[in-house]
């Protein structure tokens, strides 16, 4: 059952909060993260409200990593970061997902770990769809 305060589940305003959905892939949603102080942050969000990676079957499982793997492919296509940080949180949010954080030596918090939301860097429309239009092209 959608958890009806999820934006992962129900999409609109609730995920417009934070992302913007780019796609669905084989057994997940891929969102373009609107803070992006890390340029090509993206959500890899599971397509089931469930909470835990060991409440799916191992097919699943193995079917939500390629996705995850797709959208870091595209990523690295698309803004040739350094280094794709993974990160999987959920202790008020209980929908599976996975933060994908691009990297860049030249860039703040290398070698450390990424801040969940610095609240520094917001784009226009237009560079948000530049940027979604990229991933797309990468997938």
């Amino acid at each position: 059952m959608k958890d009806q305060s999820c934006g992962y589940c129900m999409r609109g305003e609730l995920l417009e909060k934070f992302g913007i959905y780019i796609c669905d892939l084989n057994v997940s949603s891929l969102i373009l993260f609107k803070e992006q102080s890390k340029p090509g942050r993206c959500i890899v969000a599971y397509k089931d409200p469930v909470s835990e990676i060991v409440n799916i079957s191992a097919e699943e499982r193995a079917a939500f990593m390629e996705d995850i793997a797709k959208a870091a492919n595209a990523i690295h296509k698309a803004f040739h970061p350094d280094k794709v940080n993974y990160g999987a949180y959920g202790d008020t949010g209980c929908h599976l997902h996975m933060h994908l954080v691009p990297k860049y030596k030249d860039g703040d918090e290398w070698g450390g770990v990424f801040q969940m939301n610095p609240q520094k860097t917001f784009l226009t429309d237009a560079e948000y769809a530049d940027m979604i239009e990229n991933i797309k092209a990468n997938l």
